[in-house]
Parts: C-alpha cells; structure tokens; sequence
C-alpha cells in the first residue's frame, strides 16, 4: 500500500511511514514464530509498590478508600502484566477483590503482584495488599484481587500473543491451577455457559 503525503514535510512523513512498514514487516515475520517463544518465569513479572496513605485518600474515619485501593491493585496489576508481555496490557476484568482489613491514615500500603497464569493473549494477575504501620512495622494482609489483562501490540493495536509463564516452585503451580478455575467461573458468567 502507498501513500502519498503532501506538503512541507512530506519527506520527513513519508520516512515515518517507511519505518512503520518494515517494523511492521518485522513483526510479521515475528509472529510467525509465536508458537516458538520462550517461556519467562513468574518473577520476572513480580513488582511492588508502596504508597503513604494521605488525608485526600481517606475517608471521614481516616479509612484508605475502597475505590483508591483498587486503583492501586489495577496499577500494580499492570506492572506484572506489562513486565510479563514486555508490551502494552489493558485491564479485562476484575475477578474478586477481597477487603479484609482497613489501610489507615499514615500508615504505608504496599502492593505485591504477579501473573499467575497466562491464557493465549490474556494474564491473570494476583495481587495483595497489605498495611504497615510506621512506627512498629507490623503489617497486616489488607486485600486480595485478581485481574486480568490482555497484551496489544504497540503498531496494530489488536491483542497479541503472551510468551508462556515457567512454573518453578510449588506455590507458582497452585496459583497456576487455581487461575484456571477462576477462568472457568469468568467465562461462565461472561458468557452464560
């Protein structure tokens, strides 16, 4: 396909356009050999975050508020995606959230996530939450959630194929069972079946 740019910097336009074409060729060749792609293991998704919790983000009881919580888990969440995929992710779903206990007012939230397992295009991520106190750096487990994300790819913008996950420890392989009950229970409920 050609195209034809009009105008001072048609040139410099034209260049854009060539890049993209071999990139884009490149990448078709690339996804030609998906099937071959190497598996990553778990911990090179896993990431951690941390956040003091501030008065804006309280409620009037000095609570970290809910909705704040899980704008945390979904950008921990992708963290661990994007780490995984190496590429852009977007959030599909959100399995279940679980608030067990609250974050208070300058205490830290810290958020622990990885992927769990990964489908064909898509990841499940587990994350959990977890409170500490400054002063006496005892910490409680806050939250758990599950969400799921797919891989795009940076020039088409379509989902693209997600390298599969190597599986080393006993806890990995649990959570690796456990992701595709959840994807059951998901599909189910999405689609009725």
């Amino acid at each position: 396909m050609a195209t034809v740019v009009y105008g001072w910097n048609a040139r410099f336009q034209n260049c854009v356009v060539r890049g993209r074409m071999k990139r884009e060729k490149n990448r078709t060749i690339n996804l030609t050999q998906d099937s071959k792609l190497k598996p990553k293991p778990v911990s090179a998704s896993r990431s951690e975050m941390a956040e003091v919790v501030l008065p804006a983000q309280t409620n009037p009881l000095g609570k970290l508020l809910g909705g704040q919580v899980m704008h945390l888990v979904d950008m921990a969440a992708a963290m661990a995606a994007s780490r995984h995929s190496n590429s852009y992710v977007v959030t599909a779903s959100v399995d279940y959230i679980d608030f067990r206990n609250a974050v208070n007012l300058g205490e830290l939230v810290i958020l622990k996530s990885q992927v769990n397992r990964v489908f064909n295009t898509s990841m499940e991520v587990g994350v959990e939450v977890f409170s500490e106190q400054i002063l006496t750096g005892q910490r409680k487990h806050t939250t758990t959630a599950y969400v799921t994300f797919v891989a795009i790819d940076e020039y088409t913008k379509q989902p693209k194929t997600v390298r599969p996950l190597l599986l080393k420890t006993a806890e990995e392989k649990r959570r690796f069972r456990e992701a595709a009950e959840r994807r059951k229970t998901r599909l189910r409920l999405r689609f009725g079946k």
